[in-house]
């Protein structure tokens, strides 16, 4: 239950999403423990690259990225060809030198929202890290310390309308339960409702 390298074999049996790539996403709430289960899972595939996006978003536009994601991450790799995006520097306010991604087998894009409608077309899998929204809200706080305290103030009003407006949860795939042995894999929203669609037809 607990063993990244038995689901990472499944990920590579995965049908490619995105040109040659099989993206999968790793959403849930911020402080949830998206970057570490994502970091861990790209260990598991044999260092499959992570698109964090935090490196697409940016102060004015926290959930404005898709436009940026397609057409400098996700076209380039649907045709087999290299991304290339510049990340974004949260002290200095800007986009940075740009860094160039190359398909892979396997390879992962994590952060709130990762899941979105705009993105749901271009993925192989969509994970979703269990977790209250309070709960991680404090864990963040907590991890980024009082000077960006202001900040977490106005992401949580962003990430209810966010999610408010444009689900993820309800299309994973698999739920991501964090424990003491490491994380356990629960059937997601998206395969409930696949199982049970199936098992209608047939009664039909």
């Amino acid at each position: 239950m607990n063993d990244l390298a038995d689901h990472a074999r499944r990920l590579r049996f995965l049908p490619p999403s995105c040109g040659p790539v099989r993206l999968v996403a790793v959403d849930g709430h911020a402080g949830s423990g998206k970057s570490t289960f994502a970091g861990r899972m790209a260990a598991a595939l044999g260092d499959a690259p992570v698109l964090h996006l935090d490196d697409l978003a940016t102060h004015e536009e926290l959930f404005g990225w898709p436009g940026r994601l397609r057409a400098q991450v996700l076209d380039p790799l649907s045709q087999g060809e290299c991304a290339r995006y510049a990340p974004y520097d949260w002290t200095t306010r800007r986009f940075g030198a740009p860094r160039t991604l190359a398909p892979a087998p396997v390879m992962l894009i994590e952060g709130v929202g990762a899941g979105r409608a705009a993105v749901r077309p271009f993925l192989s899998a969509l994970l979703w890290i269990e977790g209250d929204s309070q709960a991680s809200w404090e864990r963040g706080r907590l991890r980024d310390g009082p000077g960006l305290a202001g900040f977490w103030d106005g992401w949580t009003v962003a990430e209810r309308r966010h999610f408010a407006d444009d689900p993820s949860y309800p299309f994973a795939d698999a739920v991501i339960r964090q424990d003491p042995a490491g994380y356990a894999w629960l059937e997601g929203p998206r395969a409930k409702a696949r199982a049970s669609h199936i098992v209608t037809d047939g009664q039909d």
